[in-house]
């Protein structure tokens, strides 16, 4: 059987694209879109990817009307803590140890959530 081998890009609409684009470059080192063939769209490192949709009614990833979280995976979720509150960015730490590794949760400027993951 034929399998997809991973995500090519994930697509949400914005308020104001540029901006927030930018954004995600500037707190977590996601490259812009490049505007050539030529140029190398952001690489993530490979490693373990979660797939899960989710009741339609869970007020896990925040305000009722949103239909998606994204998360990412960090190397040193202290250290990306940290950077991102010497920014000036609210992060919450997740204080409970789970089996799978740590977390914290933080809004892009336009309220749509981002969890961090440090996986064991």
């Amino acid at each position: 059987m034929e399998k997809v081998t991973g995500i090519g890009g994930f697509f949400f609409k914005s308020e104001d694209p540029e901006t927030l684009a930018n954004w995600y470059e500037q707190h977590l080192g996601v490259n812009l879109v490049p505007k050539s063939y030529g140029e190398t769209p952001w690489t993530p490192d490979a490693g373990p990817t979660v797939f899960a949709p989710f009741a339609k009614d869970t007020t896990y990833f925040g305000r009722d009307s949103q239909r998606w979280m994204i998360n990412f995976r960090v190397t040193d979720l202290g250290k990306m803590v940290a950077q991102l509150q010497s920014q000036g960015i609210d992060v919450t730490v997740d204080p409970e140890a789970y089996p799978n590794g740590s977390f914290a949760r933080l809004y892009d400027p336009e309220g749509n959530p981002i969890e961090l993951w440090q996986p064991k």
